[in-house]
């Protein structure tokens, strides 16, 4: 089972990758000074990546807590 831990951990760290990729964006869109409008639409662009990516996250840390329990 060793596979399911390190394909977790793959899995994963891909969605801490794009979690960094989401607040990266949003930092940008703050310090870019817009309006508070326009701020909003901003991040309701990035909420999509910022969802699937903890998605992602959440899956990986499932298996590789799946592939310590059948080790």
């Amino acid at each position: 089972m060793q596979w399911l831990v390190w394909g977790g951990a793959l899995v994963s760290l891909i969605g801490l990758c794009g979690l960094i990729l989401s607040i990266v964006k949003v930092a940008k869109a703050r310090n870019a000074g817009l309006s508070d409008e326009e701020l909003r639409v901003a991040v309701q662009k990035v909420m999509p990546l910022n969802l699937g990516s903890l998605f992602l996250s959440v899956i990986g840390l499932m298996l590789v807590i799946l592939g310590l329990f059948l080790a």
